[in-house]
């Protein structure tokens, strides 16, 4: 049977075991129909890059599917029909990679670089920055600590 990579949208409204459930239907149809899910990923809550139905964000997800191009028209009627995918597209393909997307491996590199170093100075700065102990009051404060301080006591 030929192979096909498909991602659809969501809404965002949904939840995330709704969008699983979208992909388990089709998955248990798949199955009764011959083929089978290679692969399934859910790349999670994302901006969309414009707004489709009033929303701004969709869940997404993608599965590989091992099927019949009968069975592959009739999901994609089905999801056209679902009001809670906002948008899908089935590719057919030579071959299914095992490995984590494109998407997947990028979002484990961002979780890896978090943090970037020191700061460098900024373009305008100059001086000695002020910290916390530079205040007025610090300042004054550690002024009197050599002299004995006595509550009550008038200075003449």
């Amino acid at each position: 049977m030929p192979l096909y990579e498909t991602v659809l949208i969501a809404r965002n409204d949904v939840t995330q075991q709704q969008v699983e459930q979208i992909a388990d239907d089709i998955g248990s149809e798949l199955e009764t129909d011959g083929g089978a899910v290679k692969k399934r990923e859910y790349w999670g809550l994302r901006s969309l890059a414009y707004r489709i139905k009033k929303n701004r964000k969709g869940h997404y997800l993608f599965l590989g599917l091992d099927a019949k191009p009968a069975f592959v028209t009739e999901m994609e009627r089905k999801l056209g029909l679902n009001e809670d995918v906002l948008r899908f597209m089935t590719v057919r393909v030579d071959e299914i990679d095992e490995a984590p997307s494109a998407i997947l491996s990028r979002k484990s590199d961002e979780r890896e670089r978090t943090f970037r170093g020191p700061k460098p100075a900024g373009r305008f700065e100059s001086g000695r920055r002020r910290g916390f102990d530079d205040r007025e009051e610090f300042r004054a404060r550690d002024s009197f600590q050599g002299e004995e301080f006595r509550p009550g006591a008038v200075e003449e």
